[in-house]
C-alpha cells in the first residue's frame, strides 16, 4: 500500500461548495461549471469533489486545499467549461505555467489574477500534482472510470510536510465554487460586466432556441399539409375512371 501523511488538522482548510471523501485518496475532482453528484463521486474514492467558477480565488482555495493534504497527487478536471471565466483552463495554466506579475500565464479567462497564493504554494501544488483534463465530460461512469485508473497509479504520499495557506473568504465557497474575484475596484467593474454579457447570451440562446421551434412547426405544418394534398390527389386519380363509368 501506497505510503500517507496526514493532512493539515482541520482538512480541508478551505471550507466551501465541495464535498469531503477519503482523505487519504490521491485525486481531487473539480468539475468546473458543472454541478454532478459529488456525494457518488467521493464515494467512488475522490478525496474531494465541487465546482470551480472563478480563475482567482475558485482556484486559489483548490490549491490552498490540495497542498495542505501531501496524499493528493492526481486532480482531475471535468464537467462543462464557464462562460468568460475559462475557470478550467485557468486552472490548467496556472498549473502549467505559474504567474508572473500576479497573472496567470496563458490564462485565457477575463481575471486571472492570483493574490493569495505565494510562489512556494504555486510551486508546490505544481510538483505535488498531475492535472488530468476530462473537460467537457459529465458521464459519471467515465469520471469514476478515471478515479479508479489513477488510485491503482498512486505514488503515495508528497515528499513533503503540509502547507497552509490562508484565503481570504468573500461570500463565496471553497474547494471550487467562489463569488467575486477580488476587492480591486476595476477587477469588480470587469466581472459586473462580464456576468451582464453572460446574462445576455443566455436570454439570446432562449431566443434562438424559440425561434428555431417555431420554423420547425412552421416547416412541419406545410409537410402535412403538401402530404395530404398528395394522399387526396392520388385517391382523385384512382376514383375517377370509376365515377366517369358510372356516369
Amino acid at each position: 500500500m501506497a505510503d500517507k501523511k496526514s493532512p493539515a488538522a482541520g482538512w480541508p482548510k478551505i471550507q466551501g461548495d465541495y464535498h469531503k471523501g477519503d482523505e487519504n485518496s490521491p485525486v481531487v475532482v473539480v468539475t468546473v461549471g458543472s454541478h454532478l453528484d459529488e456525494q457518488a463521486v467521493c464515494d467512488a474514492g475522490a478525496a474531494m469533489c465541487g465546482s470551480c467558477k472563478t480563475e482567482n480565488l475558485g482556484l486559489e482555495k483548490i490549491v490552498a486545499n490540495v497542498i495542505a493534504n501531501p496524499n493528493i497527487r492526481f486532480l482531475i478536471t471535468c464537467g462543462t467549461e464557464v462562460k468568460g471565466h475559462l475557470s478550467g483552463q485557468c486552472l490548467q495554466a496556472l498549473h502549467a505555467n505559474g504567474v508572473d506579475g500576479g497573472k496567470i500565464v496563458g490564462a485565457q479567462g477575463a481575471i486571472p489574477f492570483i493574490e493569495n497564493l505565494s510562489a512556494e504554494a504555486i510551486k508546490r501544488f505544481q510538483e505535488q500534482v498531475e492535472i488530468v483534463n476530462i473537460m467537457e465530460t459529465e458521464d459519471l461512469g467515465e469520471i469514476k472510470a478515471k478515479i479508479a485508473e489513477l488510485t491503482a497509479r498512486d505514488p503515495g504520499a508528497f515528499g513533503a510536510d503540509p502547507i497552509v495557506v490562508e484565503v481570504k473568504e468573500d461570500d463565496g465557497g471553497a474547494g471550487g465554487d467562489a463569488a467575486v474575484a477580488t476587492a480591486n475596484p476595476q477587477f469588480l467593474e470587469i466581472e459586473a460586466r462580464l456576468n451582464e454579457i453572460e446574462k445576455k447570451l443566455e436570454f439570446a440562446d432562449g431566443e434562438i432556441m424559440q425561434r428555431n421551434g417555431r420554423k420547425i412547426g412552421r416547416d412541419i405544418g406545410i409537410l402535412y399539409g403538401l402530404t395530404t394534398g398528395l394522399i387526396v390527389f392520388m385517391m382523385l386519380l384512382v376514383l375517377l375512371p370509376k365515377l366517369l363509368q358510372l356516369i
